[in-house]
């Protein structure tokens, strides 16, 4: 009897689904399936909405920029006012009326999850993921808004550990949790369309302590689109043509 006991608890940890799933497991499967695939570049049209107690507060038009890996360009309302923010690197440039307000240490953790971990070798995206927080020897397998999801850096039940919550059947990121400052941060992924070989979300929610804080609408989506040389050194500021063609 013992022996028959323990066949079958041997069978059934071995059944399709039932082992565990760490996320260093399924960081290898996203990297696998869009490192060299994933688009270089991508432009688009951003409608901010800003909330306050569930009220809408404010909205704006933001003009966006990205190279992937690792730089990232936000034209507030019309470029040539020249109200922007430039991430490049680790680096983080402000500029306001053109000139430069502030410039800090930020890693933009966005722009590396939701696109630049391709463009890394593997063990290097893990190192990076691990930096930001995430603990790749944890991850388990649920549902999340009616289809099957990996999630990353948490187990089951737990929402106090930083956590990003893949979708199984494209391998995309779909939901993020972090904590920071004693504050929970949570981002949701959705509408995503076909970029290249790869997929951008096209609604993103933010929420702060479980309160609505930020609602991004993407539009006029394109990737690949040729980006002229200096777009992102803050050194060449105001002085090279921008994608959007300044309001007459």
């Amino acid at each position: 009897m013992r022996h028959c006991l323990l066949f079958l608890l041997f069978a059934f940890c071995m059944l399709p689904g039932l082992a565990a799933q760490t996320g260093e497991k399924t960081l290898e499967k996203m990297h696998r399936k869009y490192a060299g695939k994933w688009c270089n570049t991508l432009t688009f049209v951003q409608r901010t909405e800003s909330y306050q107690h569930d009220s809408l507060t404010k909205t704006s038009t933001w003009y966006e920029t990205i190279a992937y890996p690792d730089q990232f360009r936000i034209d507030i309302d019309d470029p040539a006012n020249g109200n922007a923010t430039l991430f490049r690197n680790d680096s983080i440039y402000v500029f306001r009326k053109g000139s430069l307000t502030r410039k800090d240490y930020r890693v933009n953790d966005l722009i590396f999850l939701l696109g630049g971990l391709y463009f890394h070798p593997l063990e290097k995206a893990k190192t990076l993921m691990a930096t930001l927080g995430f603990d790749l020897s944890k991850g388990y397998e649920t549902t999340w808004k009616g289809k099957a999801v990996y999630v990353i850096g948490a187990v089951a039940g737990d929402e106090t550990a930083n956590q990003l919550w893949i979708e199984k059947k494209r391998m995309i990121l779909v939901r993020m949790i972090r904590h920071q400052n004693g504050q929970k941060e949570e981002a949701v992924f959705e509408n995503h369309i076909r970029t290249g070989k790869g997929w951008t979300e096209t609604k993103i929610s933010f929420y702060l302590d479980n309160k609505l804080f930020q609602l991004e609408y993407y539009n006029d989506v394109k990737a690949n689109v040729p980006i002229t040389e200096g777009h992102f050194d803050p050194a060449q500021f105001g002085k090279v043509n921008h994608w959007k063609k300044p309001k007459r």
